[in-house]
C-alpha cells in the first residue's frame, strides 16, 4: 500500500529556515517523481517543487526558486524540501505526492498525481 507521511512543518520566523521530509512506504521512492504542493486558506494548491524519478531534473516555482531545495535519500525512502529565507506568504499546509505516471511538463499540476501525504503546516510569522 502507498503511504506519503509528511514531517517537519511548524513556526518560524521570517528568514528562518525549515526542512520537510516526505517519508515513503509500499514503493520504491527512487523510481517515481516527488512534487511538493502548499495550500493556504482559501487558495488552490499550488506545485512548490517536484524531483523527476532517478534524481535526472528537479523544478520550482517561480515563487521559492533560489531559496527552496528538494533531495531525495534513496536509502531512507525519504524526499526533503529545505526551505530558506521563508516568508509569511509561504504559509500554507505542504503536501507531498507521487503519481503513476510522470509529465515533467506540468509537474505543478495536482492532478496529475495519485497520492498524497496527509500534510505538514509550516506558519511564517513574527
Amino acid at each position: 500500500q502507498v503511504q506519503l507521511v509528511e514531517s517537519g512543518g511548524g513556526l518560524v520566523q521570517p528568514g528562518g529556515s525549515l526542512r520537510l521530509s516526505c517519508a515513503a512506504s509500499g514503493f520504491t521512492l527512487k523510481n517515481y517523481a516527488i512534487g511538493w504542493f502548499r495550500q493556504a486558506p482559501g487558495k488552490e494548491r499550488e506545485g512548490v517543487s517536484c524531483i523527476s524519478p532517478s534524481d535526472i531534473s528537479t523544478y520550482y516555482a517561480d515563487s521559492v526558486k533560489g531559496r527552496f531545495t528538494i533531495s531525495r535519500d534513496n536509502a531512507k525512502n525519504t524526499v526533503y524540501l529545505q526551505m530558506n529565507s521563508l516568508k509569511p506568504e509561504d504559509t500554507a499546509v505542504y503536501y507531498c505526492a507521487t503519481a503513476n505516471y510522470f509529465y515533467a511538463p506540468q509537474w505543478y499540476q495536482h492532478n496529475n498525481y495519485n497520492y498524497w501525504g496527509q500534510g505538514t503546516q509550516v506558519t511564517v510569522s513574527s
